[in-house]
């Protein structure tokens, strides 16, 4: 096949799987119709579920699944897609880089559209250097670290990295301007710009989200994102070259590719052009060994070439083809790095006390030692969670659960029917659960408490039913009893003030949401009583289900 036929496969190829990414991002979310009928949507259809394979490039990720299975011992679902491409890797090497990953995609656009060197710094900046060893410290860190215990790969992982940035920070900032320029155009006298606004509402909100979608740390998270973006400035696809882990990976399994790049000396002039258009800094050039572990099969240099001194070709030649670079202090590294994440990790005694009571997990979340295990922080949760509830966290789980999801519940709530989270986690950290199971055993993810001394009926400062109303449980969880008070003037003043059934709450938190009492509501909602922990219990009579 000619160079400029494999050129534009590749090309049809990453923009297909990029648009394709970009589509499951955008459907990771409750339907647009059930936001019409939102009152109705869970009544009548309780174990709501997405229509789209929102985990497929989370399953097709051999980094995800191999530090899922080192660190929770668990073969996570639809982990086929990784083996076979790790076995398409064997033969045909980094063909995800160049053909599929949605973010190297995004790096070779920038790369090209914008290059960062031209003529021969462009040249110079194309041969190996050490820096490309830090990709396989990176990996070997994950890998070490899994093993004991510490499951960070999701941080830095593509797939993981990608998703969260775009599904936290960059969609939620754009549909925010978006919506606010469209908030000044509906307050204008012009009539055509009020019209605009309200159909510019209703086109951006189905892929931007509806309202004004949050999320804590997502400020951190985009500009992380835009760094890693800015880092082709310095050489392209920075990303690649030096820092994916998941790309070392698949570096070290191409080195039984049979598609190899032939090299014929005699016809080559020396002209560099393969090495200035190279992607991966791979050697291309005839005089040079090809360096097949960092070769992203972007074809650029058998394309490039005027002399046709260079082609692709199928051949069984394992001793032509080298083990990766890696180098001894990368390795060294590594393995230091990985044994002292997972025990610096333990100091802040998470991992050995009761949890932070700001922890509130999903509903179906595991244990928390099993949770952070297999966790990813790759936030498919979050962005499925039809309330905002669902939020990275920071310090609330220590280091060791830095960005792994948790509730807010004065942001949102957990929706009483609602398994949308445990239906799309790609590795199992929350599990899967009907709306029956969570009702009937129930499925307890805290308990609400009432602040006497804020809340409106117990302070004598006014009537109110607002959480005793509002809450979904079946006998109500929330029940108003006759007290009588201390008024604003002393004077006692009968009241139905609240009390909370522990036994009965779930700890929703629908009850702290609507809290007429803002800044900080006389009812909220803490992790202890959670049905995942033996320990983290109020009632001696708790158990975990």
């Amino acid at each position: 096949m000619r160079a400029r036929q494999l050129v534009w496969i590749r090309r049809i190829s990453q923009t297909f799987f990029l648009g394709l990414f970009l589509f499951l991002l955008v459907e990771s979310r409750l339907p647009e119709d059930a936001y019409l009928q939102y009152s109705l949507v869970f009544s009548s259809d309780p174990d709501l579920r997405l229509s789209h394979p929102v985990t497929f490039f989370f399953q097709l990720d051999p980094l995800i699944w191999l530090s899922s299975l080192l660190s929770g011992h668990r073969l996570i679902h639809g982990f086929w897609w990784a083996l076979g491409l790790l076995l398409a890797t064997l033969f045909l090497g980094r063909i995800f880089c160049g053909f599929i990953c949605p973010l190297g995609t995004v790096h070779h656009i920038i790369s090209w559209v914008k290059p960062s060197l031209k003529g021969n710094r462009m040249i110079e900046a194309n041969q190996k250097t050490p820096g490309h060893r830090i990709k396989y410290l990176l990996l070997i860190m994950l890998l070490v670290g899994a093993v004991l215990g510490l499951n960070l790969a999701g941080l830095i992982d593509p797939i993981s990295l990608f998703f969260r940035s775009m599904a936290l920070a960059i969609l939620p900032a754009i549909g925010t301007g978006l919506k606010e320029l469209f908030d000044v155009m509906a307050a204008s006298d012009i009539k055509v710009l009020n019209h605009m606004s309200y159909a510019g509402e209703i086109l951006v909100s189905p892929v931007f989200g509806y309202g004004y979608p949050a999320y804590k740390t997502a400020w951190f998270i985009g500009l992380i994102f835009l760094v890693i973006l800015f880092l082709n400035r310095i050489r392209p696809r920075f990303w690649c070259r030096i820092l994916c882990p998941l790309g070392a990976l698949l570096g070290v399994f191409s080195r039984f590719s049979v598609l190899r790049l032939e090299k014929d000396q005699a016809k080559c002039t020396d002209c560099k052009l393969c090495s200035r258009r190279c992607q991966g800094a791979a050697s291309p050039m005839p005089s040079q060994n090809w360096e097949n572990a960092e070769c992203l099969l972007c074809f650029n240099c058998f394309d490039a070439c005027p002399e046709e001194a260079l082609s692709f070709r199928f051949r069984w030649s394992p001793k032509s083809n080298t083990w990766p670079d890696m180098g001894r202090r990368a390795v060294l590294g590594g393995l230091v790095v990985g044994i002292s994440l997972p025990l610096f990790a333990k100091l802040d005694g998470h991992a050995h006390h009761v949890s932070d009571p700001r922890l509130i997990r999903p509903p179906g979340a595991l244990p928390e030692k099993n949770f952070l295990q297999l966790c990813q922080r790759c936030g498919l949760c979050m962005k499925a969670c039809p309330t905002n509830a669902i939020n990275p966290t920071l310090a609330e789980a220590g280091m060791a659960g830095f960005w792994t999801p948790h509730l807010i519940m004065t942001q949102g709530y957990c929706e009483y029917t609602c398994t949308l989270c445990s239906s799309v986690c790609p590795t199992g950290a929350i599990s899967e659960i009907s709306a029956k199971e969570k009702i009937e055993r129930p499925i307890k993810i805290g308990v609400a408490y009432v602040d006497r001394g804020r809340c409106l009926p117990w302070s004598g400062n006014g009537p109110c039913i607002v959480c005793q109303e509002l809450c979904p449980t079946s006998p109500k969880a929330i029940y108003l009893r006759k007290e009588v008070v201390p008024g604003p003037d002393h004077a006692p003043m009968p009241a139905n003030v609240p009390y909370v059934d522990l036994k009965g709450c779930v700890g929703c938190g629908i009850c702290e949401n609507k809290c007429p009492v803002r800044g900080r509501p006389a009812i909220r909602v803490i992790a202890a009583g959670e049905s995942r922990s033996l320990e983290n219990q109020i009632l001696l009579t708790g158990s975990v289900s």
